[in-house]
This record gives C-alpha cells, structure tokens and sequence, in this order.
C-alpha cells in the first residue's frame, strides 16, 4: 500500500497520461505512443487490455513478487486511474474522494449504535405512558380472550434484590407475549404490608426512647408509613425494569378492602369448623417473641446442637421377659437436653428389633456395667460411639417394651412409661428409643394425644425456663444459651449420662432475625388442616406444575403438614376478631361477631379494631354483655394475609386465576396458603397452573449474602454503579435478557462476567438491526416490496428459516420457555441472519441499482424480518423493540406492542419449495470453500475472497450435485449464484463420475474436501480485472469507456445514476 501511494503521489505532479508495457519484450507497433515519466519508457497509448508489469514495478525496479505479483494481472494505466480516481493525496494531506463513493449505497440511520440505556430506556417507558399502551392494549378487541397472571405479593421492607427482578422481569415477559398474541392480559401488582418483617425493620429504626411507651396503635402508624414508602420505591424499581401494570392500583395488604375480603375468607372458614384455638407444639421464635409458620423458617448449614446419649432407669416391678435384668435402662439420645424436663414418654417402633445389651467399659472401676435397652440396628454404632463392648442379651419386638415404667430424669417424683410411637423412630442415628416431650414436638404431641400424655412446656416466652421446670437449679435458664449445659450437668451428676457429641444438622432459624427457633406449646389459634387435606390435594388435580415434578413435592406437603398456626403474638397485622371472657378466658368467636367486625374494618381499616372499645366491636346482640369481655390481642399470619389474595382481586381477574409464578420456597407458602383458604371457601385451586423459578446464586453457585461479598443489586445493572467504568449502566434489557436466557426451573447464577456475556448478546443484536435498519431508509413497504414468486432463492432460504425460528419462538413462549426461545433466537441472528444473508446481502444493498429488483428484493425481505424480529423479541428485550420500531421506516402502528404478534411473509408457499432446499443444502459447501481459502490467505495469494478463484469438482448425481443444477436454473444469478453463495469473484463448477484423490497444494493452488457432499474445492487468485466500485474481479472490467475501471453492472448503475465518465 506505500508503494501505490509513492507511486500516486509522484503521478500527481505530472499531466502527461499513464501506459503500459505490453509482456512482450518488443513494443507493439500502434499508431501513437507515449512516454512513462517517472522513466521515460515508451508504451503503447490505447492498448489497455491486456494484462502487463505496474507501473510501480516497471519505475522502481520492483521484483514481479509481494505486493506486485499481487497485482500483474492489472494494467498499469487502469491502476493508476484507480489510484487517482480513489486514492489519491490532496494538497492537505487528506486523500480525495473517488467519483464513485457516492455511488455506493451505504447504510443510513439514526438509529444509535449504543443503547445508552441509561438515557433511552427511561424515554421509551414515558412515551409508553404518554401513550397509555397498556390501557389500549386492554381496550382493544382480544379475540384470544383473557389471560391473568395474579402477583405474589413481595414483602414491603427494604430494597429489591435479584430474586424480585428475575420475578417481576419472568412475570411482564409473559404478559406481554399474551398481550401480543391478543389476549386481554391485565396485571395487579401487590405488596404484603404486614408482620413481623415491617414490626422489625420499624423497631430497628427506633431510638431507646422512643419505644418507650410505643402503644400497638402508634407502632401501627409507622409501621403502615415505612411499608406505604417502601411500596413506592419498589414500585419505581419493577417500572424501571420495564414492568407493565396497575402500579396507581396495586393490591395492599393494608387497605381496608383488603383486610375485609380476608376477614371474609376468616369468617367462612370458621362457619366451616376449619378454626379452633389449642395449646399444641408451634415453631417459636424466642427473639422476636412469636409463633412462626413453617414458611418463616430457614435452615442455614453449620447449625451445631448439642447432642446426647442417656440412660433412663426402670421403675418398679419388670415384666417378666425382662426380671432378670436388675437395673435395665432405657437409651435415648436428643439434640435437644433443654426438653428433658418435658419428657413425658419414652417411644418405640413397633416393627423394629430391639435388644437388651450388657454395656461394659474397660475401666470398671470408673464406669460400671449396665444393662441398656437399644434398637438392634443400632448396636454396632452405638458400640463405637460409647467406647464400650456391647452384649446382646435378650432379643425381642419393640411392642414387648409398651407399658414398661422409668424414672423422670429431671423430677425425681415422676414416672414416665415406655409408649408406641410411629415410623418416625428408625435406626438411621440415635438409639431407636425416641425422648417424647409432647409440648416440644409435633410427633411427641400426637403420640401423647393418643396415651393422654401431659403438654409439658415450662419456657416462657422470652425461652427462659419457668418454675414448672422441676427443679429450681434450671429456672431462668436460657434455653438456647445454657440451659442445656445446666441439664446436662444434672445428668451427670445423677449418672444418666452415657456421651455427649456436637451434632452438625440443619436447624430451624427465624427467617427475619436470624436466630434459632424452638418448639413450644402455646395457646394459638389453628386451621385444621385433617377437614382440608384430602379436598386439596384433590383439587391439585386441576392444576398444571411447571416444572411437572414440583406437583408431587407440594402434595407431599399437604399429606404430611400438621394444622396451620395463624396467630401471631404481635401488632402489625389483621386481629383476630376474637374476644375473651374476663373470668374464664372462654373465647366468643362466630361468624356474627366476625361479619359485624368485618363490616367496621371494611369501613375503616383494622386500626378500628385497636382504637374502639368493646362494645363498638361487637354486634348488637352481645353489647349488653360487653363489659364481659376483652378483645383479643393476636394477629394473623402474614400467610394468611397473603393467602387471602386471590378474595381481593376476584372480582377484576376471575378465579381460578390462569398462572401463579413465584420461587421455588413458595410451594411451602403462598402456594399453598392461597390454595388451603380457596379450597376451604371454594372448594378449588385459586389457580390453573404454578409455576416456580430457582433462587439467584453466583457463578460458584453459592446463595449471595453481604458477607460473602457476592450480592449483585439489579439497580446498579440497570443504573450502574459508582465507579461506571467497573460497573457500566447495562439497562433493563441486559437485566430482561438474562432472566429471559437462563434456566430458572433450579437456581440461576448471575455474575459480571455473565452479565457482560448478556450484554454483548444484546448488543450484537442490537447492531444487526441497526444494519437493517440503515439499509431500508429508501424503502417502502407499499410501493417498493416484492412478491414471494418473484424473490430470489436466498430470499425465501432465510424466510423459511425466519419462521421456523419465529414459530418455535411461539412454541416455546407458549410454555414459559424463554431460555429455549432466547437460544433459538441467538443461533439464527449468528448463523443464519448475519453469518450468511445479511454478508451475502451486502453487495446487492450497496452495489444494485437503488431501485433495482435485486436491491428491492432484499429490502423485502430485509422489513419483513425486522418487523418481525421486533415483535418476537418484545416480550423480553422491550426496550430495544421499541426502539427499533420507532426508527423503522414507513406506515406502522403507534407502538410495536400495538402491532400484534409476528405474522408469516405474505402469501408465500406453505412447504418449502425444492428450490430452497437446494439453496440451503449448496450452503453447505461455504465450509470448504473457506478452508480452501484461508489456506491462501495464510501464504498472502489472496486477502479478501473477492480475490479468489473457486473451482467446484462435484460427484455426478448426487443430491449436492443436483442442488448445484438447480441453483443454475435461478434468474437471480447476481443473488443464487454459487459465486455470490461462497463470496469469490470466479467460479467453476465440473462434475466428474468419480473424485480423484485431493491433489497436494501448491505454491498458488489451494485445495480441501467435503466427502459427505461429495466435492473438491481448489482456490487461486483472480485473474480478471478488480470493479473499482464493488471490487469483484471479472472479464466485463474494462467494457465501458466512460467508466472504464468498473465492471458491466456498476457501469451500467452509475450510468443510469447520472455520473459522469471518469477523467482521463
């Protein structure tokens, strides 16, 4: 390249024209010839055909090798035409334009290259608002009918993360695939405004003083404050996510209207006998002084209880079968030595052996034999843990120990018996004797239902042990502090203790103040879940899981789940409208009572229910005895709370509702909350299908946390971060792109190398369609399109691909599966858009004829797949098909999402014709051709395959053969042509009966093979002259006077473009 440029700069000084020396040594005799400058060379003046040295060989005495070799092929006077029509240096500097730049057709938009997110997102949902699209898509006609999607309601107390952003992002995709598709699709968000999680977060903010005399009613007011504000922020947060919805008319827990339909649900359960208040074994949480449900417990790894071995002696007269046995006791191990002042009984299996063993020690003297009761099974286990030989005595049924009596470890005046418990008790760890505390179990509560068994709980509610410990050495111990060091210190001394050993287990924590929980019997309030069970899962059958598996874990849950606690021990929250005889306790709780405070609390709020006396609350018939009663203090479960959803928006999304989608944790608790009161109420499911998604983990996989260092905030993906250049804003779309991308049927990871992975994705994208998008500026649709029949073959090859990946799109949108249908998408934009019909497209947008069919042809094609393409990346890329849309030429409707779904091209051939076929199966051969190629790349014959020479030896009669012969067949050669196919200027095809062995390369000839098509490739460089405008080298180069650096096809373009003959 310096070397032209030497040689252009020196031709600039002269006036005189350039020519060339013919081959041969012996100047051809013509009328007139002229002098070389820059040597004083005599040449021919017209004979500018054939092939000769370059000037800047024959003037600098350059070698016919490199950079000249490369161009022998071109007379000297046409390159240096070239080298002053295109190339050369001004005055400036700066180089001149040729006559044919602006010729070329070259892309125009101003569509930007960058999404600059930050900026053009926020613009596209205010003209989305501006326009009211969400309400005109309601408004219009839906002949797909409605689609309802109800919102699990996210909890009101502090900043979103990533679980709500792959919710709410999952959650609008569908929405707005359904809109698109024409249904009526209406979206209510909400907000669970009440419970512990808001009591807390308020608490936390209080200084010493001001909780000082905090009454229920003034910590309601803030706690309704704090969770009215967290709502608008969240609610700016899922906006900026690009989120359609009813965002100025959410449901909140909080609403009077709300607290009345679930009071409403209260009410119907009650006259149904599913509500009864009992003292029986609930999740407790010490540190925040309230009953838990299973939901609002977590169970971090690490946990470590102490574990312990004891021995509880015999009592009385033996059983015969075990007389002989002077001194028996019976084994039994716990993670739990606070609750052995509770125990009440000692369980067994009835199906399993279990054996009298002599326990000796080798040191006798220190540690006396004794006689121990122990599950078969657990013999050799327990043999290695003790340290002690362990002798089999006597072998029998584990029904032979019922009724046997032992003494109470801690009181020394009680005895307890030996009872039948369930198949609870195996021999996977411990002894197979069970320590049954009825009052800190849920199967010790039931197995002392059935023997009439004491509900034994001394720990108060702070879980400190009260006087009905037993012993007054253990009253005031914490029970997740010391008490268990104090029992055990009781055991030993009284020599019960057999071992003690740190036991690592998963262990119930208070999901809000991380600390553990414990079993406690209270009194509480309870749906019975025995009158409901079969009912549900019965109504399950009704319901779609997606994923299909999740089906059987929720009715696993069902079947298994004891009844369901719904009061709570705090303010914040729905009272139960119960009320309390003062003498008593005896509790007035009716559907009249309910229905008359149902009424108030409609009218003004639960507040109403803190802030009126007595008499007020309570209906007509009972005021006169109302100086007899106290209101209750209780509140419900937030469970219920949001369990009672699907009462408040009924009457605008109907019910069952179509979908609920939530995380994977849900099947233990909104899922099966909202089912529990609708098939209490109704009889059925409040849905039609589940869905879940996985939690968000790193790329290691691990749960984010502060302390890990790994959370990632969905707000500085969106925003970006402090530091920009370490954390760019990357926009919603990046953030919708990801969740749409990845399988969130188990836990989706999430890092900044997968995210900036996502953005390019996006990127990518976003740069074809801006390729198109500048290439149909000139096009419109309603005059300009053509007809199916008349496009070439590579037309209706990418058509047909367009929409089968459109279709499976369709397909698996229809069935929530985004990251199938992103993957689609992704590999079509790759391979078949970009990698072969927009690169084979280039030459017929910049080079045809600006009107030419061949040009318009493309640019049919070009909108069609744009148009589309917009439409189908909709649901999840919304921002960037908005844009797109906006900047897409021609008639159009307002918004793409008032476009409608993709629609097929337009009366075209349903199957695919042989034609087509045939055009993707000579595809094929690109392969080779390239491999050919790059050969010759490799030792400098060629740069671009514009310079190449392919030539074709096909197996005759083969399908590839035959697809070749129809390509032949196309009238679109400057389109179908297999030259225009593989990208080289010449090409030759030659079909032989059999392929001879691949020929070794040469020095210029470069060969490579498909067997399974049947076809050699050998590639060389281009002989024929190079077109100045579209640089394909071939024999009609040189034909026009007035142009004659072009080729026949650009000659005839700028002709008919009105451009001069090049100068001389």
């Amino acid at each position: 390249n310096t070397l032209i440029l030497l040689v252009a700069m020196a031709a600039r000084s002269f006036t005189t024209a350039f020519v060339s020396l013919p081959r041969s040594e012996t100047p051809t005799a013509v009328a007139s010839h002229t002098t070389c400058v820059p040597c004083q060379r005599r040449a021919p003046a017209d004979d500018a055909s054939q092939p000769c040295v370059s000037v800047a060989a024959l003037c600098l005495g350059i070698s016919l090798g490199g950079l000249a070799a490369q161009r022998r092929s071109e007379p000297s006077c046409r390159r240096v035409l070239r080298v002053r029509a295109g190339a050369q240096k001004n005055d400036k500097g700066g180089e001149d334009d040729s006559i044919y730049k602006d010729t070329v057709l070259l892309p125009i938009t101003e569509f930007n290259q960058r999404a600059q997110a930050a900026t053009r997102e926020p613009e596209l949902q205010a003209f989305w608002k501006s326009q009211d699209i969400y309400r005109k898509l309601q408004a219009r006609s839906n002949p797909k009918g409605s689609f309802s999607l109800h919102d699990g309601p996210p909890y009101a107390n502090g900043s979103l993360h990533m679980g709500h952003a792959l919710n709410k992002i999952l959650k609008d995709s569908i929405n707005k695939f359904k809109a698109s598709r024409g249904y009526k699709v209406r979206y209510i968000p909400g907000w669970d405004c009440h419970g512990l999680p808001i009591e807390l977060k308020v608490l936390q903010s209080l200084k010493s003083k001001e909780k000082k005399g905090l009454t229920p009613l003034k910590l309601r007011e803030i706690a309704a404050k704090f969770a009215l504000e967290t709502v608008e922020a969240q609610k700016k947060s899922f906006e900026r996510y690009g989120v359609w919805g009813d965002f100025e008319e959410p449901y909140l827990t909080l609403l009077p209207k709300y607290e009345a339909a679930q009071l409403g649900i209260f009410e119907e359960m009650t006259r149904g006998g599913h509500i009864y208040r009992g003292r029986k074994p609930v999740y407790w949480s010490p540190s925040t002084r309230t009953a838990l449900a299973e939901a609002e417990l977590e169970y971090p790894e690490g946990h470590v209880s102490q574990s312990i071995y004891v021995a509880f002696q015999t009592s009385g007269e033996l059983p015969d079968a075990f007389s002989k046995f002077d001194g028996l006791e019976v084994a039994v191990w716990t993670t739990t030595p606070w609750t052995i002042p509770a125990n009440r009984a000692v369980a067994v299996n009835p199906q399993l052996e279990y054996v009298v063993v002599r326990a000796k020690w080798a040191a006798e003297d220190v540690r006396p034999a004794r006689w121990l009761v122990v599950a078969m099974g657990l013999v050799d286990d327990l043999q290695k843990l003790l340290g002690a030989t362990l002798t089999v005595e006597f072998q029998f049924e584990g029904s032979l120990l019922e009724g046997l009596k032992y003494k109470h470890p801690i009181i020394e005046e009680m005895v307890c018996p030996v009872v039948i418990g369930g198949d609870y008790i195996t021999t996977e760890s411990g002894t197979g004797l069970v320590h049954t505390a009825p009052g800190h179990g849920a199967d010790d509560y039931l197995v002392g239902q059935k023997y009439g068994l004491e509900v034994a709980a001394p720990v108060d509610d702070g879980g400190k042990f009260t006087a009905e410990v037993g012993l007054d050495s253990l009253v005031g111990a914490n029970v997740l502090q010391d008490a268990n060091d104090r029992v055990i210190e009781v055991l030993e001394d009284r020599g019960l203790m057999l071992l003690r050993k740190p036991y690592k287990h998963k262990y119930p924590y208070d999901w809000r103040s991380k600390k553990p929980v414990i079993t406690r019997a209270t009194p509480q309030w309870f749906a019975s879940i025995d009158g409901l069970r079969a009912k549900a899962v019965e109504a399950m059958n009704d319901v779609k899981f997606i994923p299909e598996s999740y089906s059987s874990r929720m009715r696993h849950m069902i079947d298994t789940r004891g009844d369901w606690c719904i009061s709570r021990q705090r303010s914040w929250g729905v009272p139960i409208p119960v009320f309390y005889r003062k003498d008593n306790g005896e509790e007035l709780l009716n559907s009249e009572v309910i229905s008359h405070v149902r009424g108030i609390v409609a009218e003004k709020g639960s507040n109403a229910w803190f802030e009126l006396p007595v008499a007020e609350l309570l209906p007509e018939s009972y005021r006169g005895d109302a100086e007899l009663y106290d209101k209750g203090r209780d509140t419900m479960d937030v469970w219920f709370d949001s369990g009672s959803s699907w009462a408040y928006v009924k009457d605008i999304l109907g019910t069952p509702v179509d979908l609920y989608l939530e995380g994977t944790d849900q099947h233990r608790g909104w899922f099966q909350s909202s089912l529990i009161t609708s098939v209490a109420v109704n009889g059925r499911a409040p849905y039609k299908s589940v869905m879940t998604h996985g939690f968000c983990v790193d790329a290691n996989g691990r749960k984010m946390s502060k302390s890990e260092g790994n959370v990632i905030d969905p707000t500085v993906i969106i925003e970006g971060g402090e530091d920009q250049k370490s954390q760019p804003a990357l926009g919603a779309d990046v953030l919708r792109f990801w969740a749409a991308s990845v399988d969130f049927s188990s836990d989706v990871s999430i890092s900044q190398g997968i995210l900036k992975s996502t953005e390019e994705n996006v990127r990518r994208m976003r740069n074809r369609a801006r390729f198109i998008l500048g290439n149909i500026h000139d096009f419109d649709a309603s005059s300009d399109a053509i007809a199916y029949e008349d496009l070439p073959m590579v037309d209706r090859y990418i058509i047909h691909k367009a929409e089968a990946v459109f279709e499976q799109m369709t397909k698996a949108y229809e069935v929530y599966g985004f990251s199938s249908a992103t993957k689609q998408l992704d590999k079509f934009m790759s391979l078949d858009l970009s990698a072969v019909y927009l690169d084979l497209a280039k030459d017929r947008l910049y080079v045809a004829g600006k009107s030419s069919h061949l040009r318009r042809s493309c640019q049919t094609v070009l909108r069609w797949l744009l148009v589309s393409l917009s439409q189908v990346i909709s649901p999840v890329l919304c921002h960037l098909a908005e844009d797109i849309w906006q900047f897409l030429p021609g008639d159009k409707e307002a918004s793409v999402f008032l476009s409608g779904w993709y629609s097929p091209f337009p009366v075209r051939a349903e199957q695919v014709e042989p034609a087509v076929e045939a055009f993707g199966r000579v595809l094929a051969v690109r392969d080779p051709v390239n491999r050919a190629m790059e050969k010759a790349r490799a030792k400098k014959i060629i740069g671009s395959n514009l310079e190449a020479f392919a030539k074709l030896t096909v197996k005759a009669g083969t399908e590839f053969h035959a697809a070749l012969e129809t390509l032949a067949t196309s009238p679109h050669q400057e389109a179908d042509g297999v030259k225009c196919l593989v990208g080289v200027s010449q090409m030759e095809v030659v079909a032989v009966e059999a392929l001879p062995a691949l020929p070794e390369d040469e020095a210029e000839l470069f060969h490579s093979e498909n067997k399974e098509l049947a076809v050699q490739v050998s590639v060389r460089r281009a002989t024929e002259l190079k077109c100045e405008r579209c640089w394909v080298r071939c024999g009609t180069v040189s034909l026009s006077d007035a142009h004659p650096t072009l080729c026949k096809r650009c000659a005839e373009v700028v002709q008919a473009m009105g451009v001069g003959a090049a100068p001389a």
